[in-house]
């Protein structure tokens, strides 16, 4: 028998997992709801199956999917922390689950007054002037920034600067909004400190000069340090007539102890799902609000928000005449905007700085614990995330794909690894606050054992997985030549055979 059916052939003949009641009304035949070469000559040959057959496949197929209610998801920059059950049962009160965005206003006013007070709360955060709630990503976030600069630029006669510089050990999203909003991009290097070379920044400035558009960073950057010079670099862009932009992926370090607006940033975007909770991963869901400083409101794109104190009313207020327009339809992902009121309200001021502080704190616990069994290439204290080098494993032929692989074997999902790409053999951790010291130490364990592996068994680390369902892949192979569809027993031999080494 093959894997395929040990896997997905399930039923017999004449099982049924539900009766359902007779139609009590008319049943229309198909050929007059659809045109007859859209009907099916035969009836599709679906499984049949018992109650308990169905629950126990679909329960056994959720259980391989990995998340982190399930085990330590230390993804570095992606903030895969746990999210709190509470803010699930405020997004699923019907109120909030079953409003339609095209209701009118007298009848969301709750909903209006969430989202008025999450944008006042995001603004405090951020040390912005004002919010849109309308991306629904982080990308999308930074898109709709990089419109809004574009826009100040072209109001003030400066559509020509065409600059936005982004530091070499940026996101990968960073360029990619750049060249989609139609600028050209420059790299930055990173000096010994693991920040902005200031000294380079200045040469391209001056090789610029008229021409930057904005600069696009995170802070602390992607090798989880604060730039010391964000000061310095701030001047040094609004002098050359450029606007600040902050990614806000790493925020999760930074909320309640520092704002972006005070160390001289003039748009902001906020990953909410990552920073205030909603599960996410396999492309959503999100909310990448955008916060600005004053002297950009005027090009937020609407409706926003608003509250008239006279008739104690909240409403939708009409776009400025010079308003990008909207980003997206309705008012933005609600429901992921819910859970992060919910967050804000529940943690509070206070709270939000002990998530900061508790996230700095976990990842330098994990990082001075490990810097004796790899390589630290910025030896100073990293806020929420560091990223070490499997240099040294690589000696052995154990590369830090190997090494990630290894990781599955001990029920943990691997960091982010080859990433930033100024780190060989990037290994990028980010332990998060939520993680209880034992299960540090738990991955402190695993993370020398590996380390000791590929010393004294370097292929047993080169070959691992072993405990997964799927043993090691071909990646090249699965990423170029997906085989996502299932033939059936048709066919005795699938497109690309499952590996043999299946437990």
């Amino acid at each position: 028998m093959s894997t395929e059916q040990l896997i997905f052939e399930k039923g017999a003949p004449g099982r049924r997992a539900a009766t359902l009641p007779e139609l009590d009304i008319p049943l229309r035949p198909l050929e007059s709801l659809l045109p007859a070469d859209h009907l099916r000559a035969e009836p599709a040959p679906l499984p049949e199956v018992s109650e308990i057959e169905i629950v126990r496949h679909f329960t056994h197929l959720s259980q391989r999917n990995f998340g982190v209610d399930m085990g330590f998801y230390p993804l570095g920059s992606c903030t895969m922390k746990y999210n709190p059950k509470l803010n699930e049962d405020m997004a699923a009160l019907p109120g909030f689950a079953r409003v339609h965005p095209l209701e009118h206003e007298s009848l969301t006013q709750g909903a209006i007054q969430l989202l008025f007070e999450l944008e006042q709360y995001l603004a405090e955060i951020s040390g912005m002037k004002r919010i849109t709630l309308q991306p629904a990503a982080g990308a999308h976030g930074e898109i709709t920034g990089l419109m809004l600069i574009k826009a100040y630029h072209e109001h003030r006669g400066e559509g020509h600067r065409n600059i936005v510089l982004i530091p070499d050990g940026a996101h990968g999203t960073n360029p990619a909004s750049a060249a989609l909003a139609g600028y050209k991009t420059v790299e930055l290097r990173s000096d010994a400190r693991g920040g902005v070379d200031v000294h380079h920044l200045e040469e391209v400035l001056a090789a610029h000069e008229g021409n930057i558009a904005a600069l696009m960073m995170t802070n602390p950057n992607t090798l989880g340090l604060f730039d010391e010079h964000i000061v310095e670099i701030a001047e040094r862009v609004h002098r050359a007539g450029g606007q600040l932009y902050y990614d806000g992926a790493n925020a999760n370090a930074i909320m309640g102890i520092t704002r972006p607006g005070d160390m001289g940033f003039d748009v902001v975007h906020f990953n909410l799902h990552k920073t205030c909770s909603t599960p996410h991963g396999g492309g959503g869901p999100g909310a990448g609000p955008v916060g600005v400083a004053e002297h950009l409101v005027s090009f937020l794109p609407g409706p926003l928000p608003a509250y008239d104190a006279e008739s104690d009313t909240y409403y939708w207020a009409e776009n400025d005449p010079l308003s990008i327009g909207r980003v997206r339809a309705n008012c933005g992902n609600f429901l992921v905007l819910v859970r992060a009121y919910t967050y804000i309200r529940f943690n509070g001021p206070d709270g939000l700085r002990h998530v900061s502080e508790s996230a700095i704190l976990n990842a330098n616990y994990v990082m001075r614990a490990l810097q004796d069994a790899y390589d630290l290439p910025f030896d100073r204290a990293c806020m929420h995330e560091f990223v070490f080098s499997a240099n040294r494993q690589k000696r052995n032929d154990v590369h830090a794909l190997d090494i990630a692989k290894r990781l599955l074997d001990f029920g943990v999902h691997p960091p982010t690894i080859y990433f930033p790409l100024i780190v060989p053999e990037a290994l990028m951790i980010e332990p998060t606050e939520t993680e209880t010291r034992e299960t540090l130490d738990e991955f402190i364990g695993m993370m020398r054992q590996i380390a000791r592996e590929s010393i004294d068994e370097p292929e047993k680390v080169r070959q691992a997985p072993y405990t997964t369902v799927v043993g090691r892949l071909d990646q090249t192979l699965a990423a170029r030549k997906p085989d996502l569809r299932w033939a059936g027993s048709a066919v005795s031999q699938p497109a690309s055979p499952i590996p043999s080494r299946v437990r």
